[in-house]
This record gives structure tokens, C-alpha cells and sequence, in this order.
């Protein structure tokens, strides 16, 4: 997969992470919607729409919108019939939230729900910033019940070298700037370093399969502009 940054040693890391990230999401929430269309020139609405169908669960099923920011996900999973509830580290995302009936303030890597609550689990552009991803994936497996499903979103780096040049020039120097005049500086130069955060595919899918997925897949979206995984937790349905 690759990443737009050399590596994250430069990047906070433990408990100043997750100190960033809150104070981060909680000042651009406002605009944080708008900043999306922008930059994904609109996409994004149409990847969380094929990334909601690709859990396959029925109308009425109960999902958990993890790190739901604003609510896109959970917008787009009411309107379809389900009962959403949303999780973020930042309140300021959850008190701009539109549509959000149900948010919980909490750390993904502690998750204040029962075990096996869950359904199904929808994450929207959020791997890259859980201060502990390890503990985040095994937290989303215990929530899900047995045969539950998830699907997560994520950003990608494009392979093509074409692509890729296109990609760097406006993930880095383009949405920065219109970040910057739209919403928050810091925050939308820190937006394409964040990337250096995940690991590599195999071993990104291999945390899930750690904690307790099967049949994980990994899908990439537009030549990789973004990525989509989804899998289902080991067990009979119940």
C-alpha cells in the first residue's frame, strides 16, 4: 500500500496522539462534511453507500458506526432501516452530528458496549487514527456478535505511477490548502501524513484475523484511492 510519508516517528504517538486527534476532530467539525464532498470531489458518498450494501445484513439489524464523526454513515444506515448507534473520541464531532440519535463518546480501544451487541460494525476513514489499533480491532470483535459483519473504509495509495503522481500532488499539496481555507490548517496538513500510521495490507488484514474474523477481504476502491475491508466474525450466528 504504501505511504505519503516516510514513517510516523515524526508523528505523535501514545496518549499525545490521541490528544491530537480529539483536539483535531473537534475543531474541524463544523465544516467537516463539506471538506469531504471537496476533496473526494464527492465519492465518499458513493463508497459508504457500496461499503453499508457489502455487510449484507438485513433492514433492522443493530450496527455500531465506529468513529462516526459527523454521522455520514449513520445517516445513510437509518435512512436504510437499521439501528445505529454512533461512537467518537471527539465530542465535538458528535455535538455537530446530524441524524445521530444515539452517540457515545469513547475510545475505540475501549468500547463501552456489552459483548456481542452489535450486528454489524461500520468504520469510515478511522484505522490511521486509533492511537491503538490493535486494541481498536479487538474491541470490534468483541462487540460483534457470532456471524456478525464489518466494513471499513479507508484511504489508499494508488500502485499505477501515474496515478500515484496525481494522487501525492493533491493529497498532499491540494487538500492542505483547501483545508486550510476552508476549515483548519493544522489539521488538513497532518490529514496526508496520518496515512504513514497503518500498516502494511497483509498485516492490517491480519489484525482482524487475530481477533477473531474470517473470510476477511480486502477491496480496492478506484485504483486505490481508497480501500474497503470487510469480514465476518468467526462463530454460528446466534
Amino acid at each position: 500500500m504504501g505511504s505519503l510519508a516516510p514513517d510516523s516517528s515524526t508523528l505523535p504517538q501514545g496518549e499525545e496522539k490521541t490528544t491530537v486527534v480529539r483536539s483535531m476532530f473537534d475543531a474541524i467539525a463544523p465544516r467537516y462534511e463539506l471538506v469531504n464532498r471537496i476533496i473526494t470531489f464527492g465519492l465518499d458518498t458513493q463508497w459508504r453507500k457500496t461499503t453499508l450494501k457489502s455487510l449484507g445484513l438485513p433492514s433492522g439489524s443493530r450496527l455500531l458506526d465506529l468513529a462516526c464523526g459527523t454521522g455520514d454513515f449513520t445517516r445513510m444506515a437509518t435512512s436504510a432501516g437499521f439501528d445505529v448507534v454512533g461512537a467518537d473520541l471527539s465530542l465535538g464531532m458528535l455535538s455537530a452530528a446530524k441524524g445521530l440519535e444515539r452517540g457515545v463518546e469513547a475510545d475505540a480501544a475501549h468500547l463501552p458496549f456489552p459483548s456481542h451487541a452489535f450486528d454489524g460494525l461500520l468504520c469510515g476513514y478511522a484505522l490511521r487514527n486509533f492511537t491503538d489499533l490493535d486494541g481498536a480491532i479487538a474491541e470490534m470483535g468483541r462487540v460483534l456478535r457470532p456471524g456478525g459483519r464489518l466494513a471499513i473504509l479507508e484511504v489508499a495509495a494508488p500502485k499505477s505511477r501515474f496515478l500515484r503522481f496525481g494522487y501525492e500532488l493533491w493529497f498532499n499539496r491540494c487538500v492542505p490548502f483547501l483545508g486550510g481555507l476552508l476549515s483548519d490548517k493544522q489539521a488538513y496538513a497532518y490529514l496526508p501524513k496520518s496515512v504513514a500510521y497503518l500498516p502494511e495490507r497483509e498485516e492490517l488484514l491480519d489484525l482482524f484475523r487475530k481477533h477473531g474474523f474470517s473470510g476477511v477481504n480486502h477491496h480496492v476502491i478506484l485504483g486505490g484511492l481508497s480501500q474497503r475491508i470487510s469480514a465476518t466474525k468467526r462463530g454460528a450466528p446466534q
